[in-house]
């Protein structure tokens, strides 16, 4: 359940708010000043933060701002008096996604937090992977799919994957991949790099024996040519 912060000196539209953000399933964090909006974002991290530019003590602007510097991945949606257009304009000049004006319908707001959730969602999920054509790498789980079947790669199959995913269309030289995958201290034989691409073409490749993903650049070393032929 996605966290949602009320920071709203006005009772009435804090409690209308809050009944209809509950009613859409959100958890609903409030207070009705600046100072407590930026300690409760700071302990609760909500996803979004709902502010009102007219707040007692430190205005809506500067909680805005301050959040902005702390948590750069956090929604702020401001909501500002009809007609000021110039708290449009400095709410978003702050860091502020998007802007509502007085009166508003409730659901207004509801529309407005899932679209900025969506965007939000989308950019913590390419943070956390890689993706090039069939293939994903989940970052954080350490896990490599195809066509969203996972792979079963050894750790140093799972490094090469990362590696060629970052960069496409590079091209490596064995003594690249034996500094980067074993480190510079390692005098083993180039051989090893050639196992190991030849043992991960057998696990992502349609047809090993006529790799399309991981390239040959002959007596060079390797490239990934993913993308182009899907």
């Amino acid at each position: 359940m996605d966290k949602i912060l009320l920071v709203e000196d006005e009772a009435s539209i804090r409690g209308f708010l809050k009944i209809n953000l509950k009613r859409n399933n959100f958890e609903v964090l409030e207070t009705d000043n600046g100072e407590e909006g930026l300690r409760i974002a700071s302990l609760e991290r909500p996803k979004i933060v709902i502010l009102d530019v007219m707040l007692p003590g430190i205005d809506g602007f500067e909680v805005c701002r301050i959040l902005r510097e702390k948590i750069s991945d956090i929604g702020i949606i401001m909501l500002t008096a009809k007609g000021q257009d110039m708290d449009k304009i400095i709410g978003l000049e702050y860091g502020a996604d998007d802007y509502i004006v007085k009166p508003f319908n409730p659901m207004e707001v509801v529309l407005r937090i899932k679209a900025i959730l969506r965007r939000i969602d989308k950019e913590d999920d390419e943070s956390e992977t890689l993706k090039d054509g069939p293939f994903k790498i989940d970052l954080y789980s350490q896990k490599v799919s195809k066509n969203d079947v996972e792979l079963d790669l050894t750790p140093k199959e799972y490094l090469l994957m990362k590696l060629f995913l970052e960069n496409p269309k590079k091209a490596f030289t064995r003594d690249e991949l034996l500094n980067i995958l074993w480190g510079k201290n390692y005098f083993g034989d180039l051989k090893i790099i050639d196992v190991n691409i030849r043992r991960l073409r057998a696990k992502i490749e349609d047809d090993s024996s006529t790799p399309k993903y991981i390239e040959t650049i002959w007596g060079t070393g390797y490239r990934w040519n993913g993308k182009e032929n899907d």
